[in-house]
């Protein structure tokens, strides 16, 4: 009978121990499970940040691109009213160079009085020339100022120190 008592209590232990083992590993496999599901809506959560920030930057990029875009745009039709306007005075000069050429055959044969009428009115049409340089002079200082302005005030983009 005490043998009995033994193997009882020792099948006793034994399942007593098996139980707590088996109870221990379920507790543990539900806190490994808690953590796994923790990772995961963690890796979840990162990959929807990482998205997040690169649509950002595209839209960011996107709409550097077409400020970027349209300001090329303007600067090239501007670019081409320029060449327009030197074609338009390259015409003009070699018209006027013309003009003199024929001016100055038709002077050689000029009386005085028409040689003093043409120096006064060449002395207008210098004064009239004069007063136009003096305008473009003005206008090309305007827009020196203006460029340097918008260099000046050009939005730039610092760099860390991670990105050097």
């Amino acid at each position: 009978m005490a043998r009995l008592t033994i193997y009882t209590s020792l099948a006793a232990a034994a399942a007593g121990a098996a139980l707590a083992w088996y109870f221990q590993a379920a507790r543990i496999g539900a806190e490994l499970a808690d953590e796994r599901l923790q990772a995961s809506q963690y890796r979840e959560q990162i990959a929807d940040e990482r998205t997040a920030a690169g649509r950002r930057v595209l839209a960011v990029e996107r709409t550097v691109n077409e400020k970027y875009q349209g300001a090329l745009n303007d600067v090239i039709q501007k670019q081409a009213a320029l060449q327009a306007a030197a074609d338009r005075a390259r015409r003009e000069r070699d018209g006027l160079r013309k003009q003199l050429s024929d001016a100055e055959q038709r002077l050689a044969d000029a009386s005085p009085a028409a040689l003093i009428e043409y120096a006064s009115t060449l002395s207008r049409v210098f004064g009239q020339c004069s007063q136009r340089y003096t305008a473009l002079a003005i206008r090309a200082d305007g827009h020196a100022t203006d460029a340097a302005t918008c260099r000046a005030a050009w939005p730039v983009i610092p760099q860390s120190k991670e990105t050097q």
